[in-house]
């Protein structure tokens, strides 16, 4: 349920988009993302440290390109986001007892908990490359293409990768623990 929740600020900033343009469609998101924060604190009262980076960076990327009319910095907004999740997951690979992926997926795939840390520690690093490429490609669609073919890669593009990436991750995690447990 919470990850159509998280997808909707984005349905509706494309929609809004197709009908009225960046500037309203980044409005609409601005107001969407308000209030994805506020029914996911009524829904667990708590807030996910992701949701809240990507929120602050939506409305001041939003602010910056309502008040000076320049959709650059709404574009900039994955860019910003998809870097600091690459350095995240690479710190952690140095800071604490365990990766982010190996936190962040472990506890959805529990019999992959078996596997040993240099196995997380690649998985590690390939979502670092992953959300470093992602973000180096909206750059590029950004500046070297339409705004709607912009638009289109935010919405489905970006969030297509990720969801193949993910489950692909998770194949291969379920792979390596039924070796492992063998």
């Amino acid at each position: 349920m919470q990850a159509i929740l998280d997808l909707l600020p984005v349905v509706a900033f494309f929609v809004a988009y197709k009908l009225r343009g960046i500037y309203v469609a980044t409005a609409v998101l601005m107001i969407g993302m308000v209030l994805l924060l506020a029914v996911t604190w009524l829904r667990r009262r708590e807030i996910t440290v992701l949701m809240g980076v990507s929120a602050a960076l939506v409305l001041l990327g939003g602010s910056a390109t309502l008040i000076l009319h320049d959709p650059v910095f709404i574009k900039w907004k994955p860019t910003v986001y998809f870097w600091l999740m690459a350095l995240v997951f690479l710190g952690s690979s140095f800071v604490g007892r365990t990766p982010l992926a190996q936190a962040l997926l472990g506890s959805a795939l529990p019999e992959a908990s078996v596997l040993p840390r240099g196995i997380w520690l690649r998985l590690n690093v390939a979502w670092a490359l992953l959300f470093a490429t992602l973000g180096a490609l909206n750059l590029y669609v950004a500046y070297r293409l339409p705004e709607s073919t912009w638009v289109s890669f935010k919405a489905y593009g970006l969030t297509a990768a990720l969801l193949v990436f993910g489950i692909a991750q998770a194949l291969w995690l379920g792979r390596r623990a039924a070796r492992a447990s063998a």
